[in-house]
């Protein structure tokens, strides 16, 4: 028998806020965390703004000379999981540490090692790169980290599916604790691509909004006049229990964790299918393992990257899934407000989620002004919407064809 799984802890990283009340409080007042690029100079650069944490700091977490040995995307994750830790009130020196384990998402890893480590040697030669670069640079890094602060002995490794690497690491994380290999998983994803080359690959590839006049503006999944998604950095890290585990030690359960699926479009390397086959295919399997039906489910936090045709696609995939009921659930996206965070992205909107379920309140897509005829669905335009929340659906569909949706309900 499948043991159930509940979430315990929750913390993220976003441009928008660091905390996550104000994170939430932010997001249904329609605010973004779009803004002016800081994080470099961007002056020669095609697109000039972006969703980058120019304010960052890991002082009250972890000891500066540490912090200086670990790049940006592992920093995000090591704030991001501490606080969702302190959030979830365990003690691990109270567990089995072969019962707890790591495993986090990015779909790239440590760029700004990569970029400033070629740089020196450029200028100053092979010895002068860093001994460091390479235990900063590697995927794996903040998933190591992580298991290190807290002494866990459990699975440890890291998923890299382009945008879909932090629902397809939650969804390992779901299948470990409910398959009896650990009591305890943390989870979630991290990102910090915000960097010049970053930059510049995404908008070379004509895959960003060049929105320059209106940068809060520029994401707008969903509307007929979007062009393009607007890069954004940040973590969102949950903890994963197993149930009985978390009501021993009287932890309080924001949401269980019902369901996931995951597929593959076979097709592009970077443009999703058509017609959503694959999409669908991940969506119709996160029902089958929730054992749901499309009519269980009320909102479903998309993708909805505010591409032409990555939003298209999603809404025939949903339609395709949900049928009628695709009219009658609230969909949005809150990458409108805090833009892409690649492979952190799923972290976060699972966060959301399950905010809304708390709350029984969906969030916004904000931006949305100009209806797309080929996306007829209700994107709760705008302004939140108080209705009843009983069952959610995350979507996290990323490059290589790639697709993951996790399903999470009430707790009862």
């Amino acid at each position: 028998m499948k043991r159930r799984v509940v979430v315990t802890g929750i913390g993220a990283v976003t441009s928008l806020s660091c905390r996550i009340e104000d994170l939430w409080k932010k997001i249904l007042a329609g605010e973004s965390g779009i803004h002016e690029l800081r994080a470099f100079d961007a002056t020669d650069h095609k697109v000039k703004f972006a969703g980058d944490i120019c304010d960052f700091s890991t002082e009250d977490y972890i000891p500066a000379r540490e912090a200086k040995r670990l790049d940006l995307f592992t920093q995000f994750a090591m704030v991001a999981g501490i606080d969702a830790v302190s959030d979830s009130g365990i003690d691990f020196s109270k567990c089995d540490p072969y019962r707890v384990g790591v495993v986090m998402g990015s779909g790239i890893g440590g760029l700004n090692e990569v970029e400033s480590q070629e740089k020196r040697l450029i200028l100053k030669g092979p010895d002068k790169v860093s001994a460091f670069t390479i235990p900063k640079l590697m995927l794996n890094a903040a998933s190591g980290h992580l298991s290190i602060c807290f002494g866990l002995r459990g699975p440890n490794y890291a998923v890299a599916t382009a945008c879909a690497s932090a629902t397809n690491a939650m969804g390992d994380a779901f299948k470990a604790i409910q398959y009896d290999e650990v009591d305890v998983m943390i989870t979630g994803g991290t990102e910090a691509a915000v960097t010049p080359i970053g930059m510049s690959g995404f908008a070379n590839m004509k895959a960003l909004s060049t929105r320059h006049d209106d940068p809060t503006g520029a994401s707008r999944p969903f509307d007929a006049d979007r062009d393009g998604f607007v890069l954004s950095e940040g973590a969102g890290v949950l903890v994963f229990e197993e149930l009985e585990h978390a009501k021993a030690r009287g932890a309080r359960i924001y949401c269980e964790i019902l369901g996931y699926g995951a597929s593959a479009d076979a097709g592009h390397i970077t443009q999703p299918d058509a017609e959503g086959s694959g999409a669908a295919r991940a969506m119709s399997e996160a029902l089958r393992s929730a054992k749901l039906n499309p009519t269980d489910i009320d909102y479903i936090n998309a993708h909805g990257t505010s591409t032409p045709l990555g939003d298209k696609a999603e809404t025939i995939a949903i339609k395709r899934v949900f049928e009628d009921h695709a009219y009658k659930l609230n969909v949005s996206s809150t990458k409108s407000q805090l833009g892409h965070l690649l492979g952190a992205s799923g972290g976060v909107e699972l966060i959301l989620s399950l905010l809304a379920i708390r709350e029984q309140t969906i969030p916004p897509t904000i931006n949305y002004e100009t209806p797309d005829p080929d996306c007829d669905l209700n994107y709760t335009p705008n302004v939140p919407h108080e209705r009843e929340v009983r069952r959610v659906m995350s979507n996290s569909f990323g490059f290589g064809g790639h697709n993951a949706s996790i399903v999470a309900g009430q707790f009862s």
